[in-house]
């Protein structure tokens, strides 16, 4: 999907660089033709009507820069070329598409006012040609009006979709980006708590060894210099996981090691949520068996999200914590009959971001979604065997 987003980016930017160059190349063909088409049709005009040809094209190549002096100026001087031709500028067919154009692209300008105003011009420069026009009358400027009031609207219409359109490629980029930095935060909390955990089994490998060689025989040398080696690498492990607690861990946070919540304590975690006044039924189905700690606080966790969750999002509503053991997995399943949630990333937490980091984490899976009776689930399914290899 990655290499879909960035090839269509690069389509478009190249469509925009490639696109403004054609505009440019069709400006220029404008006035080479409104000028050979003056020469070859109406070879009796003036010099003065020959320079202003060109020049109701010309300026349009500074629209970007100028996106209402640009037209704005096309239209001066096609105003002021028109008592010149004698009438003839209402038979040339080049300075006509040309002004199409400076009309759109007065009405594609980023401000309304200006586009308003670009409008106003455009008007008075086109009664000018029908007033010096002797066959022009009323009808003609009525038919004019008709064709540059499309063009006006054409050009407010694609401007606007086209800011709609980058408006949205922006949102989307800031919605991933904040997605991305999401899924980062959570993952260093997890690594966080799991170096928690990995730290206390540890020091109770290094407690233990320490308390077997108490329990050696004098002559048991070898056992005693083997358990000294590990007592000696566990503290050397334990000194380095503290120094990447402290890298790891907030300011704020406290940098001892505390014990980790377990799926064993779910019931302490359901009262809490039942005081802050959310119904909460808890069923456990299965044989209750302790979990590997990166495993069992994954859980811990995913049930306390979904139940913060629902807390935030599914306004007066009831929730239900299924937990099911087996030999191989343990299934989690938190469900309520509310108003759901949407699954997007507020800003006091990771939601469904994060419990979904977490489950891929420990080589699980997590799913979320309706309801069978309303309301919104998450159904996460964690294996025992994986993590405990």
């Amino acid at each position: 999907m990655g290499g879909v987003r960035e090839y269509r980016e690069v389509v478009r930017r190249i469509y925009e660089r490639v696109g403004g160059r054609i505009l440019d190349i069709v400006i220029v063909a404008l006035a080479i033709g409104a000028e050979l088409e003056v020469k070859f049709t109406h070879p009796d005009v003036s010099a003065a009507f020959y320079a202003l040809a060109p020049l109701c094209t010309l300026p349009l190549l500074f629209r970007r820069r100028f996106p209402l002096w640009a037209p704005a100026t096309a239209f001066a001087a096609l105003a002021a070329a028109s008592p010149l031709g004698s009438g003839d500028l209402m038979q040339l067919t080049f300075p006509f598409f040309a002004a199409l154009l400076a009309t759109a692209i007065i009405g594609s300008a980023p401000e309304l006012r200006h586009a308003l105003a670009g409008a106003a011009i455009t008007a008075g420069a086109l009664t000018a040609v029908v007033y010096n026009d002797p066959t022009g009358g009323v009808d003609d400027l009525v038919w004019i009006g008709l064709f540059f009031g499309a063009a006006w609207g054409a050009g407010r219409a694609l401007a606007t979709r086209s800011r709609q359109a980058s408006e949205l490629r922006s949102r989307a980029e800031l919605a991933e980006l904040r997605a991305r930095e999401a899924v980062n935060e959570e993952r260093q909390r997890i690594s966080r708590e799991l170096h928690d955990v990995v730290a206390h089994s540890v020091s109770v490998m290094v407690v233990q060894s320490g308390a077997v060689r108490r329990l050696l025989r004098p002559d048991q040398e070898r056992e005693r210099d083997a358990l000294v080696a590990v007592e000696g690498i566990g503290r050397e492990a334990l000194t380095e996981m503290r120094r990447l607690l402290e890298i790891l861990r907030e300011p704020e946070e406290s940098g001892a090691l505390s014990p980790q919540p377990t799926l064993e304590r779910v019931d302490a975690l359901v009262e809490q949520v039942r005081e802050a006044g959310l119904p909460v039924r808890l069923n456990v189905e299965g044989q209750v068996a302790p979990l590997p700690p990166g495993v069992d606080l994954c859980a811990f966790r995913i049930v306390q999200e979904a139940l913060t969750n629902t807390i935030k999002h599914a306004g007066r509503a009831q929730a239900e914590v299924n937990v099911r053991y087996s030999v191989e997995n343990v299934e989690i399943e938190v469900s309520d009959n509310g108003q759901g949630v949407n699954g997007t990333v507020d800003g006091g937490g990771h939601g469904l971001l994060g419990m979904k980091e977490r489950a891929i984490l420990c080589g699980g899976t997590l799913e979320t979604g309706g309801a069978p009776g309303g309301g919104f689930a998450v159904r996460a399914r964690l294996p025992i065997h994986r993590a405990a290899t």
